[in-house]
């Protein structure tokens, strides 16, 4: 917290003090002296039973010369008090008597004032303007003391910092994989450790390195793992929180960022999620922001500022190089991409090698099996799979995590958790046929993904799943092959028709992904006769809502209309086949959905013994 609120705090603190205290003295004076009317005050006196009073206006106060009793109400009862002091109020007419009869009772009396003096009149007067002027005074030294702009703790950046003796703890022997990442960051770890040597060869480090890669894939852990290796100071920042609702406030904090860095050299910044912040200016709805803009121009002052051998380097990572701006990605600024791919099986094994340091794991399990069953997961997942594997170890009792833990594991995150829901015998009959049609297909097309498990017990939103794993690691696919995937994926419709000759709303998520993937057939990989080697940004995925508005239209209506028919001709040809092959083995797809009905879930080897392993 700033210094501003501990001060004012301060201040409100001591005047409730010194309040609470006049008024704890103002309440003992109260309870001690009773309230009396003007007509018991003379029928006392009378008594000569006044001692002495204090006249100040129409208010008298004083002591009786006995104590006397009181009947007063409080909170609805009655009470007797007795009372040492009165105080009363004289009436409206003149009481002419008065002065003698005290006078004849030898009371003591004494006038007051009821004009203040010229001193209390002053106080009075400049108390509240000085109250005024002190916080004033005090709010605007610690503004000046905390940070640039007159903002005071707002300007600052807020990013956690990691000096040299808070050493982090990650390398580059945790971060498992990205050899070729780690080569490249490498030189960064050996300039920060020994910058003269970069001097006197006369190159000059990279200023800022940009690490690219999907979501999950280490970007940050690698960024730590830098700082880790090369023992300065880090410091770490979300460029979201660059960002606020006041115009040049984002700015501040760049500058309070890159200053703090600079003190500290030779130092690290990080910045995650740099998309928050450096999206392309001037893009539609995606850019315009006074502040966001503001904030960027800044940052994009403050790395084209450094000298030549500035020992400050900037990390940042994101998801989305597509949307950054130009300025940011020239030479200067963030001269070096590393870009981080989801691993392959190879380093998949390394991953999980990593995680199950801390789970008691069973003697035998192969991760390299796992991991070859895992195509497409990134760090991320692989991490949830080793602790989803733990949790369900955990729920079972077993000492330790075994193989089939972390096959229910992946089949949770691949195919999602069971649902436990009823089904009638019906429905269960179409889900069964429905999935052994995508697996008949799948099994008699050539160059297709090997059937890794098929089940009809509900799992995450779908009745029924048929499961297809690769056998190594895919960067190519060919256009057969994608018209095979087509084809499995229409099987399902085909199989309910032939045996119901009807199709059913099971085939929903089958229809989206074919249309999906005949779309970027046609308009992204140039698969069409008819279209040709063309692209085109129908089907791109993640498009940046402000560019894609901007842009303008490329192609004519009638390319749209034969865009259309190509994508329909696809999807008709793949049904067709699909329809081929299950009307020629219909024998076999009988016996697969009874085996389903059955047994509820088949592996790999199971469906080629029963459709047998000569095809």
């Amino acid at each position: 917290m700033s210094q501003v609120p501990w001060r004012l705090l301060a201040i409100i603190m001591l005047f409730a003090l010194l309040f609470k205290a006049s008024y704890s003295y103002l309440l003992t004076q109260e309870e001690n002296r009773g309230m009396i009317s003007y007509s018991r005050f003379r029928s006392e006196l009378a008594a000569d039973n006044i001692k002495k009073i204090r006249i100040k206006g129409a208010s008298i106060t004083g002591e009786f010369r006995t104590k006397v009793k009181l009947a007063e109400t409080i909170q609805g009862k009655a009470v007797v008090r007795e009372v040492a002091s009165f105080s009363t109020v004289m009436p409206a007419f003149a009481d002419q008597t008065l002065m003698t009869d005290l006078t004849a009772k030898k009371v003591d009396v004494t006038a007051v004032s009821t004009e203040l003096s010229p001193l209390a009149n002053a106080l009075i007067f400049t108390a509240p303007w000085l109250l005024l002027l002190g916080i004033w005074l005090i709010g605007m030294r610690s503004m000046r003391s905390q940070g640039p702009g007159g903002l005071g703790g707002f300007a600052r950046s807020g990013a956690r910092k990691y000096t040299a003796e808070e050493k982090i703890t990650v390398n580059f022997d945790d971060v498992a994989g990205m050899e070729s990442s780690k080569q490249e960051l490498r030189e960064i770890v050996d300039y920060l450790r020994n910058p003269k040597q970069f001097e006197q060869i006369g190159g000059k480090v990279p200023k800022g390195v940009l690490l690219v890669g999907p979501p999950g894939t280490g970007k940050t852990l690698l960024a730590r793992a830098v700082a880790g290796e090369a023992g300065v100071t880090f410091f770490s920042i979300s460029a979201s929180q660059f960002i606020e609702m006041f115009v040049g406030v984002g700015a501040s904090r760049v500058r309070d960022l890159f200053a703090n860095a600079k003190k500290a050299a030779p130092s690290i910044i990080f910045i995650d999620e740099l998309d928050a912040v450096g999206r392309s200016r001037g893009a539609g709805f995606g850019g315009g922001h006074d502040e966001r803009e503001q904030t960027l121009n800044q940052l994009l002052s403050e790395m084209d500022g450094f000298d030549q051998h500035e020992e400050v380097i900037v990390l940042a990572a994101t998801n989305r190089p597509d949307v950054l701006d130009p300025a940011l990605l020239r030479p200067g600024r963030f001269d070096r991409h590393v870009v981080i791919e989801r691993p392959d099986w190879r380093d998949r094994e390394k991953i999980l090698r990593v995680h199950v340091r801390k789970i008691a794991l069973a003697e035998g399990v192969d991760l390299a099996v796992i991991a070859r069953g895992t195509p497409g997961m990134t760090g991320a997942d692989l991490e949830n799979l080793v602790n989803e594997g733990a949790i369900l170890a955990s729920r079972e009792g077993a000492a330790t995590v075994t193989k089939e833990h972390l096959e229910k594991a992946k089949d949770k995150i691949l195919m999602g958790g069971e649902r436990k829901m009823f089904i009638s015998s019906e429905e269960k009959r179409i889900t069964a046929y429905h999935e052994a049609g995508h697996t008949l297909v799948a099994k008699l097309l050539p160059g297709t993904d090997p059937i890794h498990k098929v089940t009809i017990i509900p799992r995450g939103m779908a009745l029924g799943i048929t499961q297809q794993l690769p056998e190594d690691d895919r960067y190519h696919y060919p256009q057969s092959y994608l018209e095979n995937r087509l084809a499995v994926a229409m099987g399902g419709r085909i199989a309910e028709r032939l045996v119901y000759g009807e199709v059913s709303t099971g085939a929903q998520s089958d229809l989206k992904m074919v249309t999906d993937l005949a779309e970027k057939m046609v308009c992204q990989w140039g698969m069409s006769e008819k279209v040709g080697p063309m692209t085109f940004s129908r089907g791109e995925e993640h498009p940046f809502l402000g560019r894609k508005l901007a842009e303008e239209k490329t192609f004519s209506e009638a390319m749209a209309w034969r865009i259309d028919q190509e994508i329909a001709m696809f999807i008709r040809r793949a049904e067709q086949q699909a329809e081929d092959i299950l009307t020629a083995n219909r024998p076999k797809l009988d016996l697969l959905a009874e085996a389903l009905q059955e047994e509820e879930t088949l592996d790999g080897g199971r469906v080629d013994d029963i459709i047998g392993n000569n095809q």
